[in-house]
């Protein structure tokens, strides 16, 4: 809420502040070169790097420790972010999640289903991810989008999802 990150040109990353919403990321400083996307939570941030590997910081309760996952955090490809959890797509496809469990970081209930996922998009505390077959996974709250079950039999041939802090809106193929 209180903090900002920027690239460089050359890759690196300043921050500023509040430090405990990740304005000070003297921690990973050093880690933080050839960044090519930030995310941001409410309190924590997630930088993808050119070789595919993610670096964190913020308030660790808000995705600012991605220690439990950091062994799954290689070929990201792009990171979303709802008020506290990060969703991280890999290049095969897979997700990885992290943060805070009320914010969407817990998957564990569709977690067979996050594979071949597209894009990912976030509510404040839910995830909606589009798959190659175009049907759509959601988690995270339930009364902000991440109980998806009474529309799942309309959430075929979706071509892009949209968000609010709330609830989430599909565009389909047709």
């Amino acid at each position: 809420d209180y903090a900002f990150a920027a690239i460089k040109a050359d890759g690196s990353v300043v921050t500023w502040g509040d430090p405990r919403d990740g304005g000070d990321s003297s921690s990973v400083a050093d880690q933080l070169t050839q960044v090519q996307s930030i995310s941001a939570t409410s309190s924590a941030f997630a930088a993808i790097k050119a070789d595919g590997s993610v670096v964190t910081w913020g308030y660790v309760d808000k995705g600012g420790d991605s220690s439990a996952v950091a062994d799954r955090l290689v070929d990201v490809q792009s990171i979303s972010a709802s008020y506290g959890a990060f969703s991280a797509i890999k290049l095969n496809d897979s997700v990885v999640t992290w943060g805070d469990a009320d914010d969407g970081a817990d998957n564990s209930a569709v977690t067979d289903k996050l594979s071949s996922i597209q894009s990912i998009s976030a509510t404040r505390h839910a995830f909606a991810a589009i798959k190659d077959d175009s049907s759509v996974v959601t988690w995270g709250g339930s009364r902000d989008g991440g109980d998806s079950s009474s529309v799942a039999d309309q959430l075929t041939q979706v071509h892009s999802i949209s968000a609010t802090n709330f609830a989430f809106a599909a565009i389909k193929m047709d």
